[in-house]
């Protein structure tokens, strides 16, 4: 054994490695690649497991882990065994297994899914992102976490220098960390996609590692072998979308913020941004109501003096589904909206036949009130998706920014998508923070769904002027719908739970409604593995 150490110490270092340039690129692709796959962790999960804070924090401790072990494990290795063939196979592996990722990735997600329903009671999807980035991203990351006290055993030539030279090598590593942040983000992801984004720095990787073996005149093999299986991932990662199990997608790609996806039948036409919540904006062919909690929303304009010439906003415009709404059953309604991803706005003049005379404005919901003068009689806010839910847009101060931008009379309507009677859970909080700015505060729950709808108006008068305005509707289904939104509205008596800008932990009061919500979808598949086991399970 020591004589195997001993002749592996002695052997001969290839030419290229004498090229600190050389040397330097490997590090500075290395950390940019490492963002890279962070933030295409962060895309590749969202549709699943939702793009929260929670999440976040579980791809970066996961991620910070494999690092530091990786960091321990280079610098024994390059002590012990100082061959560069193993940091540049081991950078190899790692390429081949981020190309991999797009398309076994979503096979771990909904294996490691399928057996949590059936293992777990609670935190199911704290449990789902942790081990899928366990599974999926620990190991390549472990690996890349080696290159960089390796490469200090090959680019220190003596003490004199140390310093100097592992200077340079934390600043390329740096700076390509910076680069690999803003590209996938800015570049890749929104042109290309996160399934490219994962081949493009997997390739960038196996470039590498390649120029080592062919320059050493070694590896052949590897390197092969390598070079096949990257070409075969790449060619089944980008074939296979996200909702991989559909297979009548009108539409499926992806944008800056979010996963998109669109279905269409005869009826209907639906925008998904997140596969497993299900549906955030309905287009009605027919051009009658939507059946969602779009219509509870319809009571807005007519709790205000003149519904029919009132002017609307909506913040998180999606489709224009509200939007669209109002304008058809109200003769001279004026609505517009603010959507931060302008690709769902193009999506809606597409496929959603948004009309031109609706105005969307690309940014923001609290940045735009904030440069906004105007005052509107019914503001909607619909920016709640999930457990994803913006702090800056659920806090006090939020909330005092829209009443300043209501006209007199006016009314806020809140879609809040997660229904909860907890007077400390999300719906409890959101409703406390709102009666803490307005005078008169009443929830709907809409029926046969999770949504909750809040009115909240300074006009005292809100609750008669709806009954009245509802009367002189002409269309009967809007009219018996307005009835009964009318007859279950109740009061918001406050608990005192108020959200601010320092303070709003909206993603964990989330994370409990969602945890409850999916507890009760579980009950019925662990019935089913119970009854049929692994097989009904997958047939269900």
């Amino acid at each position: 054994m020591k004589e195997s150490k001993a002749s592996e110490a002695k052997k001969p270092f290839p030419k290229i490695l004498k090229n600190k340039w050389y040397l330097y690129m490997t590090e500075f692709f290395s950390g940019m690649s490492v963002m890279a796959v962070e933030l295409g962790a962060s895309r590749l999960l969202a549709p699943y497991f939702s793009s929260s804070q929670i999440v976040w924090t579980i791809i970066i401790g996961t991620i910070m882990i494999a690092m530091a072990l990786g960091n321990i494990f280079g610098g024994r290795s390059a002590d012990k065994h100082p061959d560069p063939d193993k940091l540049y196979g081991r950078i190899l592996i790692a390429a081949v297994w981020i190309a991999a990722v797009p398309f076994a990735g979503k096979f771990a997600i909904a294996g490691i899914a399928g057996l949590l329903v059936v293992t777990i009671n609670t935190n199911f999807l704290i449990w789902a992102a942790f081990i899928t980035c366990m599974t999926v991203f620990v190991y390549p990351l472990f690996l890349l976490g080696t290159v960089t006290p390796s490469l200090v055993k090959y680019t220190v030539d003596s003490l004199d220098d140390s310093g100097k030279t592992v200077g340079t090598l934390g600043a390329f590593n740096t700076i390509g960390s910076i680069i690999g942040t803003f590209v996938p983000t800015f570049v890749s992801i929104p042109t290309v996609g996160t399934a490219v984004t994962f081949i493009i720095f997997a390739g960038i990787l196996l470039l590498i590692g390649a120029i080592y073996f062919i320059s050493s005149r070694r590896g052949a093999v590897r390197t092969a072998v390598s070079c096949v299986l990257f070409g075969v991932f790449c060619v089944s990662s980008v074939s296979m979308g996200f909702a991989f199990w559909e297979k009548d997608l009108t539409y499926e790609g992806e944008s800056v913020y979010n996963y998109l996806q669109v279905k269409d039948d005869e009826k209907h036409t639906y925008l998904s941004t997140n596969v497993l919540f299900g549906v955030q904006s309905v287009y009605v062919k027919s051009g009658e109501l939507s059946g969602m909690y779009y219509d509870y929303a319809m009571a807005a304009p007519l709790m205000t003096a003149s519904p029919d010439t009132a002017d609307v906003l909506v913040l998180g415009m999606g489709t224009g589904t509200y939007a669209k709404q109002c304008t058809a059953y109200f003769s001279d309604i004026t609505a517009e909206g603010v959507e931060i991803d302008e690709k769902i706005t193009a999506l809606a003049h597409e496929y959603f036949d948004l009309p031109e005379n609706i105005k969307v404005t690309t940014y923001d919901g609290r940045a735009f009130l904030a440069s906004c003068g105007k005052k509107y009689d019914v503001i909607m806010v619909d920016a709640y998706q999930d457990i994803t839910i913006p702090f800056q847009m659920s806090s006090r101060e939020f909330f005092r920014l829209v009443r300043d931008h209501l006209s007199d009379g006016g009314v806020m309507v809140v879609n809040m998508n997660m229904r909860s009677d907890s007077a400390g859970g999300i719906n409890g909080c959101l409703a406390d923070t709102i009666a803490s700015v307005f005078d008169n505060v009443y929830t709907v729950d809409v029926e046969r769904n999770t949504n909750r709808e809040l009115f909240a108006s300074q006009n005292g008068d809100m609750i008669r002027m709806l009954e009245e305005n509802t009367k002189t509707l002409e269309d009967e289904r809007l009219k018996e719908l307005m009835e009964k939104v009318s007859s279950q509205l109740k009061p918001h008596i406050s608990g005192g739970n108020i959200l601010t800008d320092d303070k709003a932990p909206v993603e964990l009061l989330g994370m409990q409604v969602i945890d409850d919500i999916i507890q009760d979808e579980l009950v019925y598949y662990k019935e089913v593995f119970r009854e049929k086991g692994i097989k009904g399970l997958l047939e269900g």
